[in-house]
Order: structure tokens, then C-alpha cells, then sequence
């Protein structure tokens, strides 16, 4: 009676010949040295990034004006009473209350006009559909300063100065040019099929729009209301022209009264600074999701 012997192969460590290399790369793994190098390269940026944030809030906790010019002393005397003033002596939930109308409404109305616009190029083919996106090019060139003027006069005339919808149409100007581009860019990347089919179906052009194409496009409107968000957040010459009574101040011009021609309280404005970086900050978090995506993909067409 005869018996078999199985013979289990040896581990690939026992086969691998002396000398060898103890572990084999994946292709596109990097190597453990790489690894470190990027991480290394990765923290120092974040810590760069994260620094100014850091030492604006480190300056806020100051009680005098002066110690932006001394923050060692800080650390001795950290208090939370710029907080408590701005909070409570000065007119920043008017400039809340005034930021988020004209930003909320210029995001609005900014995201709407430019989505149409991009799909309307993106789609239809009528007369003088690409000098339209060169005109809403050319436009991103003038100068805030030469346009000031001309809308000056026409808000005047139209009774729209110091009135939050003056400055929401103000803002659109610059907003939707961009937008518009950046919406036509990821609507090229939605098949042609996706209209077609809603046509089938009985949908006119603006609903095969709503129902249709709004619904897929959604990382695409996420980049352009945060782009209308924080640069609507952050403009100062419109808001400073256009609005007159400090009830209607935003915060970009709220914070300007803290700066005379003889004085400046910088702990204050420190202060200021990081509590209206709160509200961006929210909006960031709640679009941050389709961020990404939609930043990608307007980038290419397919």
C-alpha cells in the first residue's frame, strides 16, 4: 500500500534568495521614506495655513491696542473683554443682521442667473452665444475703481442708494460673470442624452432645467454659492460707497470704525475678525461635501 506525501510550498519569505529585498513595492505605492516626506510636506502647510488664524486670535485676547507690538505680554493678561465690548458696545448684530441679507440675497440671485446662463450657452445654440460668455469675460477687467461711478449714478437714479438690494445687484455684477463661466463648464460635463430624454418625457427647456439637470449639477452650485458667499462676505468698496448708515454696515465696513486717522484699536478688530469668520466657516461646512467635486469636475469634458 503505497502513500503520497503533499509537499506544502514554502512561505515566500523561506523562497525569497538571501540578499533579496524583504518586501516588493506595489506599482504607484510609495515608499515609506516618500511617505514621511509627504506627511512632513502636508503638516508644515497645514501649520502654515492654520498659523494667521492662530495668532489673530492669540492677538484678540489682548486688552490694550498696543500689544499687537508686544504679544509676549499677552500671555500674562489674556481676557475675553474685547469680546464682551464688541459684543455688547458696538453695532456688530447690525452688521450681521446686514451681512447675511446682502449676502444671502447676492448668493441667491447670483447662483440662479449665473446656472441659467451656463446652461443656456451650454445647451441652446442662439445668435451671438459665445460673444455673450466673451462679453461676461470682458467684464471681470474693469477696475472696481472705474466702475464705481457709473453705478453710483445708476443706483441714484433708481433710488437704490444705502438699500440692500443696490448692493445685492452691485455684488451680482462681479459674481455672475465668473459663475456663469464656471456653471457652462460643468454643464458641458452632463450628457446631451439627459435633455433629450426629458423632452421625451414632456418637459419643456426650463423643466428638463429644474427637475432634470439642477439635481445632477449640485457640486457645481456648491462652488459657485461659495464662491458668490465669500466674495459677497468680504467686499469693501461697493459696501463702503453704496451704504450710508451705519445700520447698514456689513461687516467688511463695521470694521473700519474701528480705524480713525489718529487711532486704531487693533485688539478690537481682532476680536471682530474672529467672530465674523464664524459665519464663513458654517457656510463652509455645510457645502464642503460637494466642494470638492465640483472643483474637479468643470476641469474637463466627457
Amino acid at each position: 500500500m503505497s502513500t503520497t506525501t503533499v509537499e506544502t510550498p514554502a512561505p515566500a519569505d523561506e523562497r525569497r534568495p538571501a540578499g533579496a529585498p524583504g518586501r516588493t513595492r506595489r506599482r504607484g505605492e510609495q515608499s515609506r521614506a516618500a511617505s514621511l516626506a509627504s506627511h512632513a510636506v502636508l503638516i508644515v502647510a497645514s501649520l502654515t495655513a492654520l498659523f494667521p488664524v492662530a495668532w489673530l486670535f492669540f492677538l484678540s485676547l489682548g486688552p490694550d491696542k498696543d500689544d499687537y507690538l508686544h504679544p509676549g505680554h499677552i500671555w500674562g493678561k489674556m481676557t475675553f473683554d474685547n469680546y464682551a465690548f464688541v459684543l455688547q458696545d458696538t453695532g456688530f448684530f447690525d452688521w450681521l443682521k446686514s451681512t447675511l441679507v446682502v449676502v444671502l440675497g447676492t448668493t441667491l440671485i447670483g447662483v440662479i442667473v449665473a446656472a441659467s446662463t451656463g446652461y443656456a450657452v451650454s445647451r441652446m445654440r442662439f445668435p451671438g452665444y459665445r460673444k455673450l460668455m466673451w462679453v461676461l469675460l470682458v467684464t471681470q477687467m474693469f477696475p472696481i475703481a472705474v466702475l464705481i461711478v457709473p453705478m453710483y449714478q445708476i443706483l441714484s437714479d433708481l433710488q437704490l442708494i444705502d438699500s440692500y438690494l443696490g448692493l445685492i445687484l452691485v455684488n451680482c455684477t462681479t459674481i455672475v460673470p465668473y459663475c456663469a463661466w464656471l456653471m457652462k463648464g460643468y454643464f458641458d460635463t452632463i450628457p446631451f442624452e439627459i435633455d433629450e430624454a426629458g423632452r421625451v418625457d414632456g418637459l419643456t427647456p426650463f423643466g428638463t432645467f429644474a427637475r432634470l439637470i439642477l439635481p445632477l449639477a449640485k457640486p457645481g452650485l456648491a462652488v459657485a454659492a461659495f464662491y458668490s458667499f465669500l466674495t459677497a462676505f468680504g467686499e469693501v468698496a461697493f459696501a463702503s460707497t453704496f451704504m450710508l448708515s451705519d445700520g447698514n454696515y456689513t461687516f467688511a465696513v463695521g470694521l473700519q470704525t474701528f480705524v480713525s486717522e489718529h487711532d486704531a484699536q487693533r485688539n478690537l478688530m481682532a476680536a471682530t475678525a474672529v467672530l465674523i469668520a464664524i459665519p464663513a466657516a458654517i457656510f463652509f461646512y455645510l457645502v464642503q461635501k460637494n466642494l470638492v467635486t465640483g472643483l474637479t469636475a468643470g476641469g474637463t469634458k466627457g
